[in-house]
């Protein structure tokens, strides 16, 4: 699409039209009378020569004209401005990570591959928010800070294994570790996703405390109970993951609790997490003005050094 800047800037073709128009004005002073032959030959612009030389100007003020006009074309591209939102990701990598419960491509994988694949789309679709990932067992670290580099946060996750950090579930230092990156920054927007599939084996997390904490500091908690067994229908079950203590952590900071029993939740918490937290890749196109006005200023250059040249020759 191709439209002027400054539309009423073509008025300015009209100013010589104008100009011819105005009744002449009579010279001061005596003039010195000449025989038309003599007149003609020293008049500028007199002449076929002359004539040619007045539409090579007219056409020269025409593009200086449109020049001024500033003609430009709008592109529509997309929006990849930076949304002001932190997401931090705090990934169970226990060993109960490796068990093999899910359903992938119509096999069965287990939780931590399902998970990746999951993750890892939604990672890549969030184009415009900084994102990080935290793993946790036996220790916490950080696999990748916040950074607008998704593809590398992608391959962090990629790369994580279990075992690396141990292969318990201290959901205290995870959390604490990602708290604690996320009051190092002042996005306007910071949020944790937690995804856990087991109990805190170092029984020190404070559900209400920690989300109060975040909460105040406007951090939102979003957990995720990852698992076919949970504490409130089957204490007895090995690994069940304790739903109530993630539940507790979101509902103080604000934030949703997801259960997640197959790789069809998953998808569906990638979704629902989306409606949430505002996804930036699907903000409308943004219209970016490319300047055309060089062209006609350039051309109207050009013409104007034949006319030079032609008066000079």
């Amino acid at each position: 699409m191709i439209q002027l800047a400054a539309p009423w800037m073509l008025l300015a073709f009209a100013v010589p039209l104008l100009a011819r128009l105005l009744p002449p004005r009579p010279a001061p002073g005596l003039a010195m009378i000449l025989p038309d032959g003599i007149r003609g030959a020293g008049v500028r612009g007199a002449g076929p020569d002359g004539r040619r030389g007045q539409v090579l100007l007219m056409i020269v003020w025409g593009l200086l004209a449109l020049a001024l006009a500033g003609p430009q074309r709008l592109d529509l591209v997309e929006d990849r401005s930076a949304s002001g939102r932190d997401i931090l990701i705090a990934l169970d990598m226990s060993g109960s990570m490796a068990t093999p419960d899910f359903a992938l491509d119509g096999q069965t994988t287990t939780r931590l591959a399902a998970v990746k694949r999951v993750a890892e789309s939604f990672i890549e679709a969030r184009r415009g928010d900084r994102m990080g990932l935290v793993v946790f067992a036996d220790r916490a670290y950080v696999a990748a800070p916040l950074t607008h580099d998704l593809p590398a946060v992608t391959r962090a996750l990629h790369e994580a294994e279990i075992g690396i950090s141990g292969r318990s579930t201290n959901i205290s230092e995870g959390l604490g570790l990602a708290l604690k990156r996320m009051l190092a920054g002042d996005a306007e927007s910071q949020v944790i996703v937690l995804l856990s599939d087991g109990r805190d084996t170092a029984d020190l997390v404070d559900a209400a405390e920690v989300g109060k904490l975040a909460a105040e500091r406007e951090v939102r908690i979003h957990s995720v109970a990852l698992g076919p067994d949970d504490l409130e229908t089957r204490p007895a079950a090995r690994d069940a993951v304790d739903v109530a203590t993630l539940r507790a952590i979101a509902d103080a900071s604000g934030g949703q609790t997801f259960r997640v029993r197959s790789t069809r939740d998953l998808q569906a918490m990638a979704e629902a997490l989306d409606r949430l937290e505002p996804n930036p890749s699907s903000r409308p196109p943004v219209a970016v003005a490319r300047a055309l006005w060089p062209g006609p200023a350039a051309a109207a250059l050009l013409l104007l050094g034949v006319v030079l040249w032609r008066r000079l020759a």
